[in-house]
């Protein structure tokens, strides 16, 4: 059974960096396609980052690039999102997703995690 579990969440200034993690504490599966969206409070969930594993070049939401970085641990079965010069509009619940295919719609990805919060204080 396939449980994603995010942590790294918080309350950050603008201008300050954070990383989250997400990992399956559901078994020893090793997923090809995983991602990150982020949804804030009345708006729809946002693409932010993927990362298909043999896949070449990730993929970023126009609003990260060149700020946030999508990777993964030696294991393959983390991954992470290392987001720097953080801004207010950053603010949303962050969600790891899996599975399906790679790609940037919410509905390309299975498997989901509960997500969590990022704030930044202006």
């Amino acid at each position: 059974q396939v449980q994603l579990v995010e942590s790294g969440g918080g309350l950050v200034q603008t201008g300050g960096s954070l990383r989250l993690s997400c990992a399956d504490a559901g078994g020893t599966r090793t997923h090809i396609n995983m991602g990150w969206f982020r949804q804030a409070p009345a708006k729809e969930r946002e693409f932010v980052a993927a990362n298909r594993l043999g896949g070449g070049s990730n993929v970023y939401g126009d609003s990260v690039k060149g700020r946030f970085t999508i990777s993964r641990d030696n294991t393959m079965r983390t991954v992470y999102l290392q987001m720097n010069r953080l801004e207010p509009e950053d603010t949303a619940v962050y969600y790891c997703a899996a599975g399906g295919n790679y790609g940037s719609r919410p509905l390309d990805y299975d498997y989901w995690g509960q997500g969590t919060q990022v704030t930044v204080s202006s």
